[in-house]
């Protein structure tokens, strides 16, 4: 008798891994390594965390509208570098694909006559663990080289291909050809990222009708993904509108209808109503919370989504089971998110929330919770994250306490 098959190995998405910043914005000199799957940032106003968020959503602009698209809408130099700094902005990501070794991704703009140029953008990975880090793809304003190939090495050649100007990116350009599959990787990974901007507002627009497959970053096509997943995944939508009654118990279910003008309707019906509610009369939580069910349970979810401050519009009892949420999402991608939210705070692990506060200088400082030696012990013993936040138990995440250098607790 033969013996069953193995379980397939559960699939492994490829993850950010570190994030190094320098001179965007408050952002002086900013590491966070050893990222989760799920990651939040805490802290006060204006401690840097809508900052590094921005981070992922400029690099993401910068491959899917070009980097002086992306630099211009953030006020350009004068307004992206930190203040008093003369070096470049840069921006620097190590990420591990499955089967491959960890890729670090470099890239250093600055600004001409008005105008963005990359000074400098580079590709390395060591083949071996002990091995030298070697650069696959190098570019200085427009001008350099990359080893092509699945497994490029350095005693591969190095083929010179110019680009059109100063202000394109190299991975973003030589991405698109077969020749570069790792690079092509890459291009892949960063165009996929969701970083979103959710809003009540936008999910209660009509749209025009005809299905789409992902939220925007704003929602206002809530009505048109819900309609594609009527009719592509209805169990993957079922399974959304199950987690919803079991957070919003008196919603039953939500309806995309086209109507005669060509537009969809979104409507949402409570159990105990025979008829169903136009959404644009629906509860500002209401929505937010569907939102987010159908970006965490997109079929075919993207590598990397962005979420800041979850807990706007919605009850704070509904915040730790988003948490879980979140986490469950994050065994099929990586979640970034922020937050004030003492409840938010208490569905998650302390490797997985990072403080951030000014220095004296005015600039951005971090710190794993999961480092704080007392949290842990305290977490042992049933005490909830957000609580010993509240307590004062980190220090720097609390607006009323001058932060100083480093963070210490009470």
């Amino acid at each position: 008798m033969p013996r069953p098959s193995a379980r397939p190995p559960r699939y492994t998405p490829p993850r950010v891994r570190e994030l190094h910043v320098r001179n965007y914005r408050a952002l002086h000199d900013v590491e966070i390594n050893d990222l989760s799957p799920l990651t939040v940032l805490l802290g006060p106003n204006g401690s840097g965390k809508s900052t590094v968020f921005d981070v992922f959503a400029f690099l993401s602009e910068c491959f899917e509208v070009g980097l002086r698209s992306a630099w211009d809408k953030r006020g350009r130099g004068k307004e992206l570098k930190t203040r008093g700094a003369e070096e470049p902005v840069t921006i620097e990501i190590k990420y591990k694909e499955p089967g491959y070794p960890t890729i670090t991704y470099h890239l250093s703009v600055d600004e001409r006559n008005g105008r963005p140029v990359v000074v400098e953008e580079w590709l390395q990975w060591r083949r071996k663990p002990r091995g030298k880090p070697f650069r696959f793809l190098e570019y200085r304003e427009g001008k350099g080289r990359a080893v092509s190939g699945e497994q490029p090495d350095a005693d591969d050649r190095r083929v010179e291909i110019p680009l059109k100007s100063a202000d394109l990116l190299a991975v973003n350009a030589l991405g698109q050809f077969e020749e570069h599959p790792r690079v092509a990787a890459l291009r892949e990974f960063i165009t996929g990222w969701h970083v979103t901007y959710l809003s009540a507002e936008s999910a209660r627009v009509q749209p025009e009708a005809g299905p789409q497959e992902r939220l925007s970053r704003t929602g206002d096509n809530l009505a048109n993904v819900i309609q594609y997943l009527a009719e592509q995944h209805p169990q993957r939508l079922e399974r959304i509108y199950q987690v919803l009654r079991e957070r919003v118990p008196r919603i039953d279910r939500v309806f995309a209808e086209p109507m005669p003008d060509g537009r969809l309707l979104l409507q949402i019906k409570d159990a105990p109503f025979p008829q169903p509610i136009l959404a644009k009369f629906a509860s500002d939580g209401t929505l937010k919370m569907l939102a987010y069910l159908v970006v965490l349970y997109d079929p075919a979810p993207p590598p990397f989504i962005g979420i800041e401050e979850p807990e706007n519009f919605l009850h704070p009892r509904l915040l730790r089971g988003l948490a879980e949420e979140c986490r469950r999402a994050a065994e099929r991608t990586q979640l970034l998110a922020t937050t004030h939210s003492p409840f938010f705070l208490n569905g998650l692990r302390p490797e997985e929330v990072w403080v951030l506060w000014r220095d004296q200088q005015g600039h951005t400082r971090t710190q794993c919770v999961g480092a704080m030696e007392r949290v842990g012990e305290l977490m042992k013993q049933g005490a909830a994250l957000g609580d010993l936040w509240m307590e004062g138990f980190f220090r720097a995440g609390d607006p009323l306490v001058n932060q100083g250098e480093l963070p210490e607790g009470p």
